[in-house]
Order: C-alpha cells, then sequence, then structure tokens
C-alpha cells in the first residue's frame, strides 16, 4: 500500500511539473491555425491601439526585404540567410516543420494577435521562449531557389488583411485603433481610430524611494568599498523603478538579499536589494515609477532600508550623478546628457 501511494504521488508531482512547463497544449504546439483560449471570454469584442506604440514595441519581419501581398499572407523577398525577427513581444506556441509551410514559428502576442513565420530555413526559438519586437526568430529560407518569408497575422486562429496592421512597402505600422468583435465562428475586425503619428512619450525619470534620507553613502565604508547607497523609509514600504526598462534578475543574490536589477538605454542598469519582495520577474518591461518591489531586510542588512545601485557597461558609478537625494528627485539634465553621450559628467 505504501508503494502504491508513493507511486500515486511520484505521477502527480510528474503531472503537475508538467502542467507548469508545458505552457501551451499538444493541439496549440502543433497546429498554426487554432482558437486562443480565452480570449473572447470576457467580452465579445476587443481593441488595439497601435497609435501608442513606441519605436521599441515593433519591427517588420524582414526590415531590408520587399513585401508583396498575397491572400492575406506577406512574401517577403530577400537575400540568403537574413535574420527573420519578430514583429511584437510575445511567447513561441509553435516552432517545427509544417507540411506546406516549412520550417514555420507562430509567436502568440498579449495584445491578442498571432503571428506566422514560414519557410525558414532554421527557427532559432522554441516553443515557450519569451521573444522581444525586433529579436531574430529565425534565418529566411524559401523554395524553388526563391529566398523570402511567408508572413501572416492570426486572431483566434484566422487570418486578418495584414494590410490593416502594416504598410507593406514603407513596413511601418500603421497607427491606429483596431476593433476586434467575435461573431459565430468568425472575428471581424474594423478600424475604429484614424491613423495616427507615433507618439512621442515625454521623457521620464523616478526617484526610488520618495521621502528617504541616506543611511550610508557611496564610496568606502568600514575599510572597504560601498557600491550603491543605502537609503531608508520604513519597511515594506513601495520602491518605484527609476526610469523604464527590462528586469534582468529578479532573486534572491548573496550578500544583497532579495536583488532586482533593470537594464535601461546606453549600458545604464540599476540595481535595487534587500528588498522583502520583488514585485517582477525577468524579462517583464517596466516604466519609470513603477512599484517593482518593497522594502526589508534580506541579504546582509542590519535594518530595512533600499540598497541602491547605479551601474554602467557593469561598473559601478556613484548614484549621486543622476540622483539627487535631499530633494528625492533625478538630475533631468545629467540623465538627458548621459542618453545623448553614454556619459556621466562627474560635475
Amino acid at each position: 500500500m505504501k508503494i502504491r501511494h508513493l507511486l500515486y504521488i511520484f505521477i502527480a508531482l510528474t503531472l503537475l511539473t508538467s502542467a507548469v512547463k508545458d505552457e501551451f497544449t499538444p493541439a496549440e504546439r502543433q497546429q498554426i491555425s487554432i482558437e486562443t483560449p480565452g480570449l473572447f471570454e470576457q467580452s465579445e469584442a476587443f481593441t488595439i491601439d497601435f497609435g501608442g506604440y513606441r519605436a521599441t514595441d515593433y519591427s517588420f519581419p524582414l526590415p531590408v526585404g520587399k513585401a508583396t501581398v498575397k491572400d492575406s499572407e506577406l512574401e517577403i523577398t530577400t537575400n540568403k540567410g537574413d535574420a527573420v525577427k519578430a514583429m511584437f513581444d510575445g511567447t513561441v506556441r509553435l516552432s517545427r516543420h509544417i507540411s506546406g509551410h516549412g520550417n514555420a514559428i507562430v509567436v502568440r502576442h498579449s495584445n491578442g494577435l498571432e503571428t506566422v513565420y514560414a519557410r525558414n530555413a532554421e527557427n532559432l526559438v522554441k516553443v515557450g521562449d519569451r521573444v522581444k519586437a525586433g529579436q531574430t526568430i529565425a534565418i529566411v529560407g524559401g523554395e524553388n531557389g526563391k529566398t523570402f518569408l511567408t508572413f501572416y497575422i492570426m486572431v483566434n486562429g484566422g487570418k486578418v488583411n495584414p494590410e490593416i496592421v502594416v504598410q507593406p512597402k514603407s513596413h511601418k505600422l500603421t497607427r491606429r485603433t483596431l476593433l476586434f468583435h467575435k461573431k459565430g465562428n468568425h472575428v471581424e475586425m474594423s478600424v475604429v481610430g484614424g491613423e495616427q503619428k507615433e507618439s512621442k512619450r515625454k521623457l521620464e525619470a523616478c526617484y526610488p524611494l520618495p521621502g528617504a534620507k541616506v543611511i550610508s553613502p557611496y564610496g568606502r565604508r568600514g575599510g572597504r568599498a560601498h557600491s550603491g547607497v543605502d537609503i531608508k523609509t520604513k519597511a515594506n514600504d513601495d520602491i518605484l523603478a527609476a526610469f523604464d526598462g527590462e528586469v534582468v534578475m529578479s532573486q534572491r543574490y548573496a550578500a544583497y538579499g532579495n536583488l532586482i536589477k533593470i537594464r535601461h538605454q546606453k549600458g545604464l542598469e540599476t540595481w535595487y536589494s534587500h528588498n522583502s519582495k520583488n514585485l517582477v520577474s525577468v524579462g517583464d518591461r517596466v516604466k519609470a515609477g513603477q512599484v517593482i518591489a518593497l522594502t526589508g531586510q534580506t541579504g546582509r542588512a542590519t535594518t530595512a532600508h533600499l540598497h541602491l545601485e547605479l551601474r554602467i557597461n557593469g561598473r559601478a558609478v556613484n548614484p549621486n550623478l543622476l540622483f539627487d537625494h535631499k530633494t528625492h528627485t533625478v538630475k533631468m539634465e545629467a540623465y538627458k546628457t548621459f542618453l545623448k553621450t553614454g556619459k556621466l559628467s562627474k560635475k
């Protein structure tokens, strides 16, 4: 009986582990055209506002290719060995050889769309991989001596007119708002917002712990280097992202305790440590002012506080070059100069 009981436990754990790893069903992994689970669960319609997309949120699949529309698909011709790019951020749902499509990749995006990249010479991503807009996911292939990519866009398993979303000749994203409405077994698409110019988002930055006081500065401390600045308010206070960026680490890490690293532009990284709880994960894209963690005392710390580090190309620099700890603000002129030159003035 004990052996049987242990066997049941083992089977249950195996199934649970499989469920955690297996983000998509076998059918989703094998079929290109398949309904997206939960897409219309809350409502019979949804919208996508492409007017608010930044340049980094979109990429044409073959930026140097020539696109031709053929039956709701784009045939994009280019040179042998060219890199195929993901159109938007998303997760790879299918990556395998499909009859009639050759090596194919399907990426499911958080905006509700799926994009298909077919006839690749080689797929460079696997099912479950998270990809960014503009990331190389395949090497272009083709057939009959012609080098090209077959590309199309789907909603809930059905193709949509790609010219509604992108401009084949200029490769630009069409900046308009689209409505997708499910009617029976098909989805209707319509334009509900006119074409807009690319949005110019105001440059934003944020002091990570408003109201804090410095309890240990950057520099030498107790005979050894202190690579950041310690600032304190109260336990479990909100820690804010200083700038827009991508989370590249979120875990417990040696004396840092719970540590978050965010990568920004020009090789800039901000590190936030001793957190009681991290609220973001690796791969998350965060905005300046977004709550990313709570202050704590994990790792080597004698009191609940935030240890803040500023690094450029991996080297620690004085956070005072960008942050004014007295006024709890970011030195915007210094930040703007850094974005232009990649250097911080020590004045």
